[in-house]
């Protein structure tokens, strides 16, 4: 299986490590932030695959956290994690293009299957984007552009 970088951010100590222990005994492991600012200067330094995200955190919150990622680092996937979110925050961490949005407490086995079928989508988008370059490479711009648009 492939090594998926995972980035788990969450203010609660306890419960964000005892996330990356149980993540480890299923083969994921994972590096941890405390906040909004250590996220960001985590993505600024080693660009994770996943990132598994609370909202409501001191200092700068899960949703400017995804604000800032999905504008630099687009390709990152996010789910969104929280037990304080309503349906506003979920309606715009979707529209911010969260990958998925779970309230906690989530059982470890949908999340861990909701950690891999983001990475793989990030492998998809990432495939189809290598894709679309060849074609517009070969000079096959209408068909690139359909591409980068699905």
């Amino acid at each position: 299986m492939d090594d998926i970088k995972i980035l788990l951010v969450d203010d609660e100590e306890d419960f964000i490590r005892t996330l990356s222990e149980r993540l480890d005994l299923r083969d994921l492991g994972s590096k941890t932030a405390l906040n909004g600012e250590q996220a960001l200067g985590y993505v600024g330094e080693k660009e994770p695959d996943v990132m598994v995200l609370d909202l409501k955190m001191p200092g700068i919150d899960g949703m400017e956290v995804l604000r800032r990622v999905r504008q630099i680092y687009p390709n990152i996937q996010v789910i969104i994690q929280t037990g304080h979110g309503n349906d506003l925050d979920e309606a715009e961490a979707r529209r911010l293009g969260v990958f998925d949005y779970l309230k906690k407490p989530v059982d470890i086995e949908i999340l861990v299957e909701r950690i891999k079928t983001a990475h793989q989508a990030k492998k998809n988008l990432l495939d189809s984007s290598a894709t679309a370059a060849a074609f517009a490479e070969a000079g096959e711009y209408d068909t690139a552009k359909t591409m980068l648009k699905q």
